[in-house]
């Protein structure tokens, strides 16, 4: 029987399964697929993509896996090399290869929250954070050719950092540490779209200082809780959300192609997503 996983750890509450099944189901495949949840950090990984077999269609990769599984891999999508970061490994006969569909994800979700607000040309933007998925923002932000980028973090130095990824992507950051509250305010103040990509909890304290514009949009990724602080504050003010959830459908619906080579039934896999969510609220 045909299979894909999503791994990481923990992996207990990833809704990939959610939208795989649902996804499988819109193509007529739910029957004859299987996909699992499996624990794994980066010293259990190189057992497992040793022990993959031919039925194996795929690999969802979540943290903390997401850089550690690329040595691992026989080939790179240039994407995936470029960002530092792999999320998704589909097998082609012996060939594994490692794909970034998280690029996609951030880019659907901002976009669909700037047209649905009637917005254009994306002229300014903030990263918040500086890791993998920092490095996924600041590709998509570059597909929406956002003319001034800024990276708000503590750290920037390091392997696998949003500093590293934008040297490979040719793109131009400014860098703004954390602990500079004011300059942190201002760019977020001045910029379009606001790409949060910090833990849970990590910028409560600032939302709480923020007053955004109407036509500021915000994408949070952390997705649990649904309503994080930032969230909160955006749309108090009337400013539009690109919420985490729209960010993990999209970057689904790309891995369900890469692995099945066909396209999802996408409100499908929304309307499961969303009644996942509700009945763990």
């Amino acid at each position: 029987m045909p299979w894909a996983a999503v791994i990481g750890s923990p992996i207990s509450h990833s809704l990939s399964p959610v939208l795989h099944r649902a996804a499988w189901d819109s193509l007529g495949l739910g029957e004859e697929w299987e996909y699992l949840r499996l624990e794994q950090t980066p010293e259990t990984l190189p057992a497992l993509v040793a022990s993959l077999d031919a039925d194996c269609a795929g690999l969802s990769v979540t943290m903390p896996c997401k850089q550690a599984v690329m040595p691992l891999l026989d080939a790179i999508d240039p994407l995936a090399e470029a960002v530092g970061s792999t999320n998704t490994v589909v097998p082609a006969g012996p060939v594994l290869t490692g794909f970034n569909t998280d690029v996609h994800g951030i880019q659907r979700a901002v976009t669909e929250a700037r047209g649905a607000a009637g917005l254009g040309a994306i002229r300014s933007a903030v990263v918040l954070g500086a890791r993998a998925t920092a490095s996924s923002a600041l590709a998509a932000l570059g597909t929406l050719h956002a003319e001034h980028i800024t990276v708000v973090a503590r750290h920037f130095a390091g392997p696998g950092t949003v500093a590293t990824a934008a040297t490979r992507l040719g793109i131009e950051v400014e860098m703004v540490p954390w602990a500079r509250v004011d300059a942190v305010r201002e760019v977020i103040g001045r910029a379009d779209v606001v790409v949060s990509t910090v833990p849970a909890g990590a910028a409560d304290d600032l939302a709480r200082t923020l007053t955004p514009r109407p036509d500021q949009v915000l994408l949070d990724v952390v997705y649990s809780p649904l309503d994080t602080p930032l969230v909160r504050t955006w749309r108090s003010h009337g400013a539009p959300v690109a919420h985490g959830l729209e960010m993990l459908l999209h970057q689904a619906v790309q891995q369900v192609r890469l692995m099945t080579g066909r396209d999802p039934d996408i409100a499908w896999m929304r309307r499961a997503l969303h009644a996942a969510v509700a009945r763990t609220a």
